[in-house]
């Protein structure tokens, strides 16, 4: 089984992911590829590098480029584990291309969504080099995930979490939809 994590940057995905990792199960971040890619190719990691080098990678092998480079990752946590963890899939592109290289494999889409007041005060907390220092920063980088196609994946999405109360009902809530997607999938996690 393949599980897809989605949603805008800040939302709590990472949250969904830890739990599924903290239960056993693999995961690989696409964040992380568009950053490798980066060092690849001799820059700095930068907020302005890293967003050049994913509109590049996309320029170079299509709007499912990370897709792409993320898959022989997936096959072999697959091969490991049964089960793999996607972080981070912006475009129905890139669900298309797991679905073309694992056609055997169920797949399933969680979303997260997340007030935008509250993201970009997560992200400015979280201080990460690509995190926007500003209100413009914010939805500028916003802008350019839902023009890489974000919002038709978190559409598309077999299970929703909205993350809008207190950390604790968020991991609540997190607990529940991996239990149930564990449990609704037996023989598979």
């Amino acid at each position: 089984m393949i599980i897809i994590v989605t949603g805008m940057p800040g939302s709590g995905k990472s949250k969904i992911v830890k739990e599924f990792e903290r239960r056993g199960f693999p995961s690989v971040s696409m964040g992380d590829i568009v950053r490798e890619e980066t060092v690849k190719r001799g820059l700095e990691l930068t907020k302005e590098n890293v967003a050049k080098v994913s509109i590049r990678l996309r320029q170079e092998l299509g709007q499912n480029a990370v897709a792409k480079l993320a898959v022989e990752k997936v096959r072999a946590l697959l091969k490991n584990s049964g089960v793999a963890v996607i972080d981070g899939v912006r475009s129905l592109d890139e669900v298309g291309t797991f679905r073309g290289a694992f056609p055997d494999e169920r797949i399933v889409i969680v979303a997260v969504h997340t007030p935008p007041k509250q993201r970009f005060e997560r992200l400015r907390a979280r201080g990460r080099h690509d995190d926007p220092k500003t209100w413009e920063d914010f939805e500028e980088r916003d802008w350019k995930e839902l023009r890489f196609g974000i919002g038709g994946v978190i559409a598309m999405a077999d299970y929703m979490i909205i993350n809008d109360g207190s950390r604790e009902e968020y991991e609540k809530k997190v607990g529940e939809i991996v239990e149930l997607i564990l449990t609704s999938n037996p023989g598979r996690a």
